[in-house]
């Protein structure tokens, strides 16, 4: 059993984790709505990309972009460096090897702690440094060029894994397909309706197909780490809160400690006050 003095001090550190804990929370709470506020995404991009692939004459266009000639994937997972995260790393890493083991292939991770992670796993897999803000734009490129480059040598499918904010209380981690592009059923029709005779290329159909959809997946990558950064303050948050929901159970068992021991001190010294008075009536 602790004695009152070291409770009393076990109780004022608490409160002074309480309220470094509490700073933390309404920081995070901050950047994540000043990074949510600022954050842009470019879903109207891929209409624009399935118009154009829509009003092309497909037929007798092969590409692996569109239509692959293997199964296996190169899996790109997206972990952070940043601390404070709970189990979030941990759950992309292992949804990206779930990823991985449907049809083989590569795997590239991004940060260093699911790195650490998956190393200890055994696993064999490219490393990227983790996302910085200020070098998204050519970290994304330097993931696009690795994946194209899996895809012309042994794999057919490239796939994100990577942790999305459905609200700062809530993330979930995603596996999203890049390529082959798949284009929506509604913009199928209108390249039955079109023909190649129509335009006027000056690169082979395919050519552009390929540019255009390598500018489109180097978009996603981009706006992917994006996500996965707005994701990693709500993890945060969410970490905080446990962490001083258990901080707060933990005072109260102090709290019971302290003056369970505090009345003991007391009663043992009324007990001896009075046994002394007892003994000196006696004499």
């Amino acid at each position: 059993m602790r004695n009152l003095a070291q409770l009393k001090k076990d109780l004022e550190f608490n409160k002074s984790l309480t309220s470094f804990t509490e700073v933390l929370k309404i920081i995070a709470v901050t950047q994540f709505r000043s990074f949510e506020l600022k954050l842009k995404t470019f879903e109207r991009l891929r209409h624009v990309l399935e118009n154009i692939i829509g009003s092309i004459d497909m037929a007798g266009i092969k590409h692996p972009f569109l239509t692959p000639e293997r199964q296996e994937s190169c899996v790109v997972a997206v972990t952070s460096d940043a601390g404070l995260m709970g189990g979030l790393n941990i759950q992309v890493a292992n949804a990206a090897i779930q990823e991985l083991e449907k049809n083989g292939g590569e795997l590239a991770v991004i940060g260093e702690r699911g790195q650490n992670y998956l190393r200890d796993r055994g696993a064999r897999f490219a490393s990227f440094p983790g996302v910085i803000e200020e070098e998204r734009v050519n970290q994304a490129v330097e993931i696009r060029r690795w994946a194209m480059e899996k895809m012309s040598e042994n794999c057919g499918r490239f796939v994100v894994v990577f942790p999305r904010a459905l609200s700062i209380t809530m993330q979930k981690v995603e596996a999203a397909q890049l390529l082959p592009f798949q284009i929506s059923e509604k913009f199928v029709s209108q390249a039955k309706e079109s023909s190649e005779r129509d335009f006027i290329f000056e690169s082979k159909p395919a050519d552009v197909l390929e540019y255009l959809l390598k500018l489109w997946s180097g978009q996603k990558i981009y706006e992917i780490f994006g996500l996965s950064r707005l994701a990693e303050f709500a993890a945060r948050f969410v970490h905080l809160e446990e962490s001083s929901q258990r901080l707060k159970k933990l005072e109260q068992s102090l709290h019971r400690q302290y003056f369970r021991e505090r009345h003991e001190i007391i009663d043992r010294g009324m007990r001896e006050l009075f046994t002394a008075r007892s003994l000196y009536a006696r004499k």
